[in-house]
């Protein structure tokens, strides 16, 4: 099978987001063939390079979404009548909200628009050979402004102004940036059997365009709603900003969700988002990210052997991830001092790197307040004193890997208000340790019953838990064991993979063939390309399978009686 990987952000690019993941799932699928199609988001990504790509991977195309090269086109009129008549009609979808008591019609025709919009904006670029110089002239400006001061628009659109019109046909002009690529031929994304989007949003556009002209069936995996995220985003920006953008993305989205064959969520709580946000709930597939429990083997085995490393500390305390506020550190600490009061002796690692330049204030505050809520303790007049919370990064004295650092301690702590798919807490469940949680995100989904969940913003019942597990070690020795258990059995990469594989055949053998087999007098054959028949086996050697009889002769034609 030949399989079209999109990706933005992400693989090959080295760092990119899911870009772990991906390697992993081609890596695992070595019988069959991928072409990457990728999306850069900015120079350093570029220049960091790819990842070392494995021989399935036969082709790989990249795009730049923060700049775009002049491609030279220039529209003659009735290619900048098509293109006003389309942004015009996009803009609109955009602009305009449902009739009182006809919710439900209006928001469908506003869809049916926005599709025919986008498609025709992709046929035109396919015609003239691009729309960089279209998106970002002055005619588009004024496409979207006559759109927002037409009868029906939402308030907000009316009340835009210029700026407000310039913020937006910015944001168009490289969410569209897609349709202009050069992908959509039929030795391009007209090749594959599949499209795989590795997130909703503009990586997904490829698959939406290859699907509307080649019948590409596609597959969505989304980890993190990427709609929810744009939900989140722009706080700063004007009212009109907000809703026109929340509208394009919110439109993109139904259209993902209505174009794709299967949707595949990483986990309950981003199922719930996609159900939210539109999606049929008999597309849905979760299938849950897999880690490799390779370097945590021997910190898990050691942890059920009961030999433990010598450094590790019954008294620790360990928090591991990026430090920004979402994280909530400030709790944490909070709630350590209680700890801290219950059992004297008892530390605090926390392990990271801060996140941006929001992250590095963040982390000044947290030093500041460790200092203040624990002065330095010190045995005499002469002696430094030892504060009990440690601020490190991995790669430092016994935080050389993840591993390491839960080595060191006996009980994982997450204190997050905002959270995903917690990898984090799986990686200490590999090392089986027992956890204390947050309930946020799909943190509950993950432990399931082997650990211990708290409220968010609590430090008082985070306290408390911690130090139930503290002065308990059967307890948890018994939640360590059944979260390495499950984390083996849910979270591992065989799984994802052989989910992935199971997918990919169900949703060729449901998607009609693009390119069909003709017999001898030029009809097509049915059934002559079945899915199993892309898949290298004995099924595809040399030798001819036998063929009944009946499915040779041809049939003799049935006619109806017209009475």
């Amino acid at each position: 099978m030949r399989i079209g990987l999109l990706t933005e952000g992400g693989y090959p690019y080295v760092g990119g987001e899911g870009g772990v993941w991906c390697d992993r799932l081609v890596r695992g699928l070595d019988r069959h063939e991928f072409d990457v199609y990728a999306f850069s988001t900015g120079q350093a990504q570029e220049d960091a390079g790819w990842l070392a790509l494995p021989p399935q991977v036969t082709r790989v195309r990249t795009a730049p979404l923060w700049a775009a090269e002049e491609d030279g086109v220039v529209h003659g009129r009735r290619a900048r009548r098509r293109f006003t008549e389309h942004y015009g009609e996009l803009a609109a979808a955009l602009c305009h909200a449902a009739q009182p008591g006809t919710a439900e019609k209006p928001a469908a025709a506003e869809a049916d628009r926005f599709t025919s919009a986008l498609h025709g904006l992709a046929e035109l670029a396919r015609d003239e050979g691009g729309l960089v110089a279209a998106l970002r002239s002055e005619q588009a400006v004024r496409a979207l402004e006559r759109a927002c001061r037409a009868p029906g628009a939402r308030r907000t659109a009316r009340e835009a102004r210029v700026p407000d019109l310039l913020t937006v046909a910015g944001h168009l002009k490289r969410a569209l940036r897609p349709l202009s690529l050069d992908w959509y031929e039929e030795d391009g994304l007209g090749a594959v059997d599949l499209c795989h989007a590795a997130s909703g949003g503009i990586a997904a556009l490829p698959g939406l365009l290859a699907r509307h002209f080649f019948g590409v069936p596609l597959l969505v995996t989304e980890y993190g709603v990427r709609l929810r995220t744009h939900y989140l985003t722009r706080p700063d920006a004007s009212p009109a900003v907000r809703s026109l953008l929340a509208a394009f993305h919110g439109l993109l989205t139904a259209e993902t969700y209505r174009a794709a064959s299967y949707l595949v969520p990483g986990n309950a709580h981003a199922r719930r988002w996609q159900e939210r946000c539109g999606a049929d709930r008999a597309k849905l597939r979760t299938i849950h990210p897999g880690l490799d429990a390779t370097p945590f083997t021997r910190v898990g085995e050691d942890r059920e052997r009961g030999a433990e490393r010598e450094h590790a500390d019954p008294h620790t305390l360990v928090w591991i991830g990026r430090v920004e506020p979402a994280k909530d550190l400030v709790s944490l600490l909070h709630a350590f001092a209680e700890v801290r009061a219950a059992e004297p002796g008892t530390r605090l690692r926390i392990v990271g790197r801060p996140s941006g330049p929001e992250g590095e204030a963040y982390l000044g505050h947290c030093r500041a307040l460790a200092a203040q809520l624990f002065p330095d303790e010190a045995d005499g007049p002469h002696a430094v004193g030892r504060n009990p919370v440690t601020f490190e990064e991995l790669g430092g004295p016994g935080a050389e890997t993840t591993a390491d650092v839960h080595a060191g301690g006996t009980v994982t702590v997450l204190s997050s208000v905002v959270e995903g798919f917690p990898v984090g807490l799986i990686e200490a469940m590999l090392c089986g340790r027992a956890t204390v949680s947050t309930d946020v995100g799909a943190v509950v989904e993950v432990i399931g019953g082997t650990g211990l969940v708290v409220p968010p913003r609590n430090p008082r019942a985070l306290a408390e838990a911690c130090v139930s597990l503290l002065r308990d070690p059967e307890r948890r020795a018994r939640l360590g064991a059944a979260a390495r258990a499950r984390a083996l059995e849910l979270f591992s990469v065989e799984q994802n993979v052989a989910a992935f594989h199971a997918l990919y055949l169900e949703t060729v053998a449901r998607t009609p063939v693009r390119r069909p087999v003709l017999d001898g007098a030029g009809d097509p054959q049915p059934f002559a390309a079945p899915a199993e028949a892309h898949v290298p086996g004995h099924w595809t050697g040399p030798t001819p399978r036998a063929v009944p009889t009946w499915a040779v002769e041809t049939p003799e034609p049935v006619t109806e009686t017209v009475r």
